[in-house]
């Protein structure tokens, strides 16, 4: 049977998106594969047609909570019964039920951290897998190294007679690319890379004097103008504090950021999808497995640590391929709260010197969580370049890190600062070349702020809403 007419069987589409059918192909023959492709241009098709088609279970590896229950949703609304997520949220009876019936599911999703316990390694090994898909893989790039190190270790977990390795992402730089080459492990993989831009995003720019000066802008812009939009701000706090402050101008609008419970977060996320909030503020833990397809603004509060993650975060905007509008606002001294945001989880000499104290002492360095020197995704940051290497050079790699990070501050600043297309800068950063630009295309080549953004409705702050908006505010202030 031919590839379009699996797809038709199983899917209901007549045909292909671009680059789902060469990926597929080369999936079929064996062969790892790297997929560069924008968000919302069907990503995981990539590998649930060939779930299908092989008929045998396929793993993959997801690395946020909500993406990876999104997808699990997403599955069981198409229909199918045989998929599960393996994280936190499953009791350690419901665990081992799961690894138990593990050859019974056709989709299996699972977190890098679960992945490389022993016990799960042992189970995942005596399946008969028919794909690994390492979803959003250039979080092995941009979080493996200095914040979440078991992203670095998929590639060990599947070393010999393993199945193909997918590797799925919307933007990766060369560099990235070849972190995810080296650290899946990957032979010779075919590579398709579609173009980064996303033409339907028109980029807007503001600079202001004063952070009071951006403050009363973005209050009274999100308070006139249509959403659905999200806000992302540098800080938890920050977060709160904005939120607090649309709600009392009557907006439909909750906070989110990782100190929240997972059940809030999930809570906030689906009104937001069905349309009950306007607007979400939000830290970079709201994004990647955020399927909502009408989002018209993305308004970055401050300028991003990374031109990678400004791309990330503009790209949950205009999923439904109609025009969306994304602004990012700036004033003198946001590039050293960038510098600090991107660099706090990082260690320390201090840290590497209170490491080998506790070692040499004979005591656990985890102890520095409890006595209070030390975070706990520092920690786990720091244990594992010591456990790799020697104290002075994992001061050196450190320092390295710290770098590295400043110099990809200072690339997002060219941009903000910068007089050129902001689209071109963008897609240039990415290794390509922008084809053809669209009409009001950034701030620089000239935006009619008119033709995108509508006048706000007052249409959300309705009596049948109360109760959840109740229930919102008590999140946000931490009411319980």
């Amino acid at each position: 049977m031919q590839l379009e007419q699996l797809l038709k069987k199983h899917f209901g589409y007549p045909s292909f998106r671009p680059g789902q059918k060469e990926v597929i192909e080369q999936l079929l023959n064996g062969r790892d594969t790297i997929a560069l492709l924008p968000t919302g241009m069907g990503k995981s098709l990539c590998y649930q047609l060939p779930g299908y088609i092989f008929n045998k279970p396929v793993l993959i590896v997801s690395p946020l909570l909500s993406l990876m229950q999104d997808q699990v949703d997403q599955l069981k609304q198409f229909g199918e019964k045989r998929v599960v997520a393996i994280n936190s949220f499953l009791h350690r009876k419901e665990k081992q039920h799961v690894l138990n019936q593990l050859h019974a599911y056709r989709f299996i999703f699972i977190s890098p951290e679960m992945l490389v316990q022993q016990q799960i390694v042992n189970r995942l090994n005596e399946l008969d897998l028919a794909l690994i898909v390492v979803d959003e893989a250039h979080c092995i790039s941009q979080w493996g190294f200095d914040f979440r190190p078991d992203y670095l270790k998929i590639g060990e977990v599947f070393k010999e007679n393993r199945p193909p390795i997918l590797a799925l992402s919307a933007t990766a730089t060369e560099k990235v690319l070849e972190d995810i080459r080296r650290f899946l492990m990957m032979k010779a993989p075919f590579e398709y890379i579609h173009s980064v831009d996303r033409p339907n995003i028109r980029f807007g720019k503001k600079i202001f004097q004063t952070k009071e000066e951006k403050m009363e802008w973005l209050l009274e812009h999100v308070s006139h103008t249509e959403g659905p939009g999200i806000i992302y701000t540098r800080s938890r706090k920050r977060t709160e504090e904005l939120a607090a402050q649309l709600l009392e101008r009557g907006l439909s609008v909750s906070s989110y950021h990782g100190g929240k419970e997972a059940e809030d977060r999930q809570f906030i996320q689906q009104q937001f999808i069905e349309g009950s909030l306007e607007w979400i503020v939000a830290t970079n833990a709201f994004g990647m497995g955020v399927h909502k397809e009408n989002v018209r603004q993305i308004i970055h509060d401050t300028m991003p640590s990374n031109v990678a993650d400004y791309m990330q975060e503009v790209g949950r905007a205009g999923r439904d391929g109609q025009d969306a509008i994304a602004i990012l606002l700036y004033c003198d001294g946001d590039e050293e709260v960038a510098r600090f945001i991107a660099t706090e989880d990082l260690p320390n000499e201090n840290h590497i010197e209170w490491y080998e104290e506790y070692a040499i002492k004979n005591m656990n360095p985890k102890e520095m969580i409890q006595d209070g020197l030390i975070s706990e995704t520092t920690f786990r940051v720091l244990h594992y370049w010591m456990n790799l290497y020697s104290k002075d050079e994992v001061k050196e790699i450190f320092r390295h890190m710290v770098g590295e990070k400043y110099r990809l501050v200072d690339e997002m600043l060219k941009i903000v600062k910068g007089d050129c297309c902001i689209r071109e800068q963008l897609v240039h950063y990415f290794g390509q070349k922008l084809k053809e630009k669209p009409e009001d295309c950034c701030e620089h080549c000239g935006i009619d702020y008119q033709r995108f953004l509508q006048p706000r409705k007052e249409s959300y702050a309705t009596q049948e809403n109360s109760n959840w908006q109740l229930r919102l505010r008590q999140i946000l202030i931490g009411i319980d």
